[in-house]
């Protein structure tokens, strides 16, 4: 997480203490993971962590077949909800992603295994001193966004696809001072 502790809400600062760079291979939580730093594209992190349970809320707590099969009337009716981030775009991204995950699952057996391949199956250990070496993108993170769009996923830049590598562990970014370094 790019700032320093000063910086952090008491969310952010639970969230980087029990969650950031914690190793998943769960599609469903992956899922969950592309489509809240999607949301975060223009925004704080503070604001989307403030409206995470409204996005497990009206997204099934993203099961992909529930949020694929959801209705034109349903993504209006959505898009109403103040519990999430309410940019047209970004809610028509969730069910659009949706589809394009199941595809990607029905090909490869799961988004996990095809994420992970971008990394050779294992976290990728960084060592920076302080946030501000942190990149905003790397050459993995360019070949998974560009692969993802290519099978049709929406607010996969590469920014995105870093920022949900580092929140699901693909890659570990602790600062070596911090007291998660080194814990995957």
């Amino acid at each position: 997480m790019r700032c320093t502790w000063a910086d952090l809400s008491d969310a952010e600062r639970v969230y980087h203490d029990t969650e950031w760079g914690v190793v998943t291979r769960d599609d469903r939580r992956l899922f969950e993971l592309l489509i809240l730093r999607g949301a975060q594209a223009g925004l704080a992190w503070r604001t989307v962590l403030a409206k995470r349970e409204g996005y497990r809320g009206v997204f099934f707590d993203y099961d992909l077949e529930a949020i694929a099969a959801l209705t034109d009337l349903q993504m209006s009716e959505i898009l109403r909800d103040r519990s999430i981030i309410r940019h047209r775009l970004k809610v028509a991204s969730v069910r659009h992603n949706a589809r394009a995950a199941i595809r990607l699952i029905e090909s490869e057996g799961s988004l996990a295994g095809y994420l992970w391949s971008f990394v050779d199956g294992e976290p990728v250990m960084n060592a920076f001193r302080r946030g501000q070496e942190l990149p905003l993108r790397t050459s993995r993170s360019d070949r998974m966004s560009d692969a993802l769009r290519q099978r049709g996923f929406q607010f996969a830049g590469t920014a995105i696809c870093y920022a949900l590598m580092q929140s699901a562990g693909l890659v570990h970014d602790h600062e070596r001072e911090c007291f998660r370094y080194g814990c995957t």
